[in-house]
């Protein structure tokens, strides 16, 4: 009760405050259906906007190192030290998942079963054709066209491609050792696009493409999305089940910044590319009244958020790690004079 009243105290003053601005941020395209919905309710409740722009992983971890945003977006956690020598706290907002996506004339979304080592070869080119073995034999009973792979990656810097090459190099030896995992590769084959916009614009123009997006914005845009064989060898659905199944084990204290990376997990019902997705933010912010209203808003939306995000197939974080999240607020993020710009309430 006192959460909620707290939180319905500073939307209060948020109405009132002559000095409120939009909140301003970059990075990640993975999360950015569930933040532009967040956004327009929030700005509904408080008249405070949220500016992101949604330019990749990279993109975001750039621009808030330079101080140019409030905050920053990444799939990609960034490691302990980088966090420590940048000044900057992370934290996990919302969990989703990577598919891969084709455009197949007459196949219809979750018809098509993929596994990793399979995908792992169609990337590295190994895999030409829709009609090979290798994917014949995981689609029995399916008529494959005699048709050549036109794989789209993307282009920039992505939180969806560390995701996406972090599985495969954990399922093909051949892809950890030639290519790895990051957030932006050397691709042995296919077309860069940039963005989740971008490879959908070229997927939907390329029949017998295939390239891999963020699931809401899969399903937002009605892409045809493949089925994955999983860790344990079960036929999984992107859904927001599987992707909670994928993250009930999850130490997120096991990592300093939260940095836990939930792909591949065991589980008959976990999707294997599943994920958190992360906001940096100064701990000494260059304007502390902007990274407060950052703050408020990120707990309102830890708070009030759930069901939007569950709408769209996000899994919204435990209560436990908001719990613990915002302890981290209330210690380590401050103004020039050490004074906490998030306060806990009970």
């Amino acid at each position: 009760m006192k959460r909620i009243l707290a939180i319905a105290m500073f939307a209060a003053f948020a109405w009132t405050s002559a000095q409120a601005a939009d909140i301003s941020g970059a990075g990640a395209t993975f999360p950015y259906p569930i933040y532009s919905k967040w956004a327009a309710a929030y700005k509904k409740l408080t008249g405070i906007g949220l500016n992101y722009q949604s330019i990749g992983s990279g993109g975001g971890i750039k621009q808030i190192k330079a101080k140019t945003v409030t905050f920053g977006a990444s799939d990609m956690p960034l490691k302990p030290e980088d966090l420590k020598a940048s000044g900057l706290v992370q934290f996990p907002m919302i969990m989703g998942g990577d598919v891969p996506v084709v455009n197949l004339p007459g196949i219809q979304p979750g018809q098509l079963t993929l596994d990793g080592r399979t995908l792992a070869d169609i990337f590295q080119g190994n895999i030409t054709n829709w009609n090979d073995p290798k994917i014949a034999a995981l689609n029995p009973g399916i008529s494959l066209p005699d048709k050549a792979i036109a794989v789209v990656h993307r282009s920039d810097g992505s939180g969806t491609t560390f995701l996406f090459t972090n599985y495969l190099s954990q399922v093909s030896s051949d892809w950890a050792g030639n290519i790895g995992a990051n957030a932006s590769v050397e691709w042995p084959v296919g077309i860069g696009a940039k963005g989740n916009e971008g490879v959908s614009a070229n997927l939907g123009q390329t029949k017998g493409a295939i390239g891999y997006v963020e699931y809401a914005y899969a399903k937002q845009n009605k892409l045809t999305f493949a089925k994955m064989l999983n860790k344990d060898g079960k036929t999984v659905v992107p859904t927001m089940q599987s992707f909670q199944a994928a993250a009930a084990n999850a130490d997120w204290n096991s990592v300093p910044g939260y940095g836990v990376i939930l792909d591949n997990q065991p589980g008959a019902d976990s999707w294997p590319m599943t994920a958190a997705t992360f906001i940096l933010i100064h701990k000494q912010p260059q304007d502390p009244a902007a990274a407060a209203e950052a703050l408020k808003f990120f707990a309102w939306a830890y708070s009030k958020g759930a069901k939007m995000a569950e709408d769209l197939d996000y899994v919204p974080m435990p209560s436990s790690v908001v719990t613990s999240v915002e302890k981290v607020w209330a210690a380590q993020i401050k103004d020039a004079s050490g004074k906490p710009l998030f306060a806990v309430t009970n």
